[in-house]
């Protein structure tokens, strides 16, 4: 018998180092996803125009936004891939339990909210360079600030790591009871219905306000990862208590 006695730290740092090289399907996902998008950038964010009598003008407009959502959209389904019966199985390969699982598919997630909000953030200077090849000399590029760029980086991981959280709860949730693969996504399709109607919900529009349209960058920082650390900690205490369960 091995003396020997692995700390939570080192099997989560293995746990997690198995799940970079194990899951590169992945990544090749995210890489053909924000392809996907760019592509469908090329139709433009918004448009604007004006005329005279013999002048018209029209003005379309081109950003990463498109792309951005794609790259959610793929953070909230992979944080609920790795919830999955399939995707735990992996984790029997080491002395593990629910703690150290859960922290490694967290800096799992995180990994990929950093590289999926980057790459997204990068994908403006491919859509930069096909638009100077194909986009004419009518084409304009703007040129951002410094500060602008950091900023833009830094709320889109964010963003997608608010949305990795989501997906993870979600997913564990799934996982206590398969009712709530229906029941939450009827909740909040029913709000967003009524939100946007006459009959009220206004923390619909509460919440959407908080979250999106918080003018300073700071307090916007400290609000996600907030609920982000929430998100996480009541997966774990989920998890937990359905091991206990079991």
């Amino acid at each position: 018998m091995s003396l020997s006695k692995t700390s939570l730290l080192d099997n989560v740092k293995k746990q997690f180092t198995f799940k970079l090289k194990a899951y590169k399907q992945v990544f090749i996902s995210l890489i053909f996803i924000q392809l996907l998008a760019v592509f469908f950038s090329f139709n433009g964010v918004g448009m604007m125009g004006s005329s005279s009598e013999s002048i018209e003008i029209d003005i379309q407009f081109y950003s990463a936004d498109m792309v951005i959502i794609f790259t959610i959209i793929w953070a909230f389904i992979t944080a609920i891939l790795i919830t999955t019966t399939a995707y735990k199985k992996d984790d029997f390969t080491f002395v593990t339990n629910q703690l150290s699982s859960n922290l490694s598919n967290m800096l799992f997630l995180l990994t990929g909210s950093i590289v999926g909000g980057i790459t997204a953030m990068l994908s403006t200077s491919l859509m930069k360079i096909i638009m100077n090849i194909f986009g004419g000399l009518g084409y304009i590029s703007a040129s951002p600030s410094l500060s602008e760029i950091v900023i833009g980086y830094s709320s889109t991981i964010l963003y997608i790591l608010l949305f990795s959280g989501l997906g993870y709860l979600f997913g564990t949730l799934v996982q206590i009871s398969k009712a709530f693969a229906v029941l939450i996504p009827g909740v909040f399709i029913g709000a967003g219905i009524l939100g946007a109607g006459s009959l009220g919900f206004e923390w619909v529009k509460g919440m959407y306000q908080f979250i999106f349209t918080e003018p300073s960058v700071l307090v916007f920082v400290l609000k996600v990862l907030v609920i982000v650390a929430m998100l996480f900690t009541s997966s774990i205490a989920l998890s937990n208590r359905m091991e206990v369960r079991e």
